[in-house]
């Protein structure tokens, strides 16, 4: 019962993520840059820290929590945070030089192997007294490659939809393919998405004695989503600065609608790693699908993110071999989660 509530948290949290895009349509007259960095504030900031106050214990405080926290776990989630920050600005990139369906699958792939790996290797690496006793197992391992190997089918169901209905192809909105730089960025674009999970990893241990065990991974997501928000606000200051679009935050009469939308947006976004929180601590007697999780998560994004595009009708005009392809890739996502628990 355990593992089945933790993971319906878990894909409930990444099925809600899957929709963020859906209410930032709704966002009227503001340039990328500036909805881009007011939904972070409600995505990086406000709902992060309503999640850390769960964390909480009454008659104490959230400030209690971090001063007594230790200082090097503290900055090293902050700096995950903004390296996490700076995969999500250059995944777009990935996909420029390499289309969807390649830039994407390589980069989340690396992000679902590197999230995974790096964190226990980073700690032991920088923190060798706060080591976790449990390293990756085969099993683990084994989930991995399984969900590097789902994507890859992905991908290549991807490639196939390009081949076969071209007037969906991105050359009339930038694309400009470039092999050698995109598998670059996009390896790069992957391991700095995964130092999300490697900051989660160095925060773990900041909460009380008394926090329950499915809030205690909360303030950690705080930190390292305020890493992430200086990344990305420094680039849309920027942005702004270069397109001369802070005019956009002077158009008081779009502010109910857009505040709304950038609000809600934000939820949905935050919601991933809130329900990634509660799901690791109902399976806190399953150590090797916590250690999992972040692939886990990167797996169900992926295949929510694609059923999205069926049931938009996005693949609409491929060929049943297509179709099976991608489906397969899907069902080999949907086994490589519970693959670490079945081995």
């Amino acid at each position: 019962m355990e593992i089945i509530l933790g993971l319906s948290v878990i894909v409930l949290g990444a099925f809600f993520q899957s929709s963020f895009y859906v209410p930032i349509k709704r966002v009227k007259s503001w340039s990328w840059e500036s909805f881009w960095l007011i939904q972070g504030i409600f995505a990086w900031i406000v709902f992060p820290l309503f999640g850390a106050l769960l964390a909480v214990p009454v008659g104490s405080g959230l400030t209690d929590m971090f001063i007594n926290a230790p200082s090097s776990n503290l900055l090293l989630s902050m700096l995950f945070g903004m390296l996490w920050g700076i995969g999500g600005l250059t995944f777009g990139l990935s996909m420029r030089y390499l289309g969807v369906a390649l830039g994407q699958s390589i980069a989340l792939g690396t992000c679902a192997v590197f999230g995974t790996i790096s964190g226990p290797l980073l700690i032991r690496a920088f923190l060798p007294d706060n080591a976790p006793s449990l390293m990756l197992a085969p099993s683990v391992i084994a989930g991995i490659v399984a969900t590097v190997a789902g994507i890859a089918v992905i991908g290549y169901a991807g490639a196939l939809k390009a081949k076969e209905c071209p007037s969906d192809q991105n050359s009339s909105n930038g694309f400009e393919f470039n092999f050698p730089k995109g598998i670059i960025i996009a390896l790069i674009a992957g391991a700095m998405s995964g130092c999300f999970n490697v900051g989660l990893e160095f925060g773990s241990c900041i909460a009380f004695d008394s926090t329950p065990s499915i809030y205690r991974m909360l303030p950690a997501t705080l930190l390292v989503t305020v890493g992430g928000f200086v990344t990305n606000a420094a680039y849309c200051l920027w942005q702004n600065h270069k397109n001369g679009t802070f005019a956009d935050y002077k158009k008081w009469h779009l502010y109910p609608n857009n505040l709304l939308f950038c609000a809600l947006a934000g939820l949905l976004w935050y919601s991933q790693f809130f329900g990634l929180s509660l799901g690791r601590g109902f399976l806190g007697n399953y150590p090797s699908l916590i250690a999992f999780s972040w692939c886990i998560l990167m797996a169900l994004n992926v295949i929510f993110s694609n059923a999205w595009g069926v049931a938009l009708n996005e693949w609409n005009g491929v060929s049943r071999r297509t179709m099976s392809i991608l489906v397969t890739g899907i069902a080999i996502l949907i086994i490589s989660t519970f693959l670490p628990q079945i081995l």
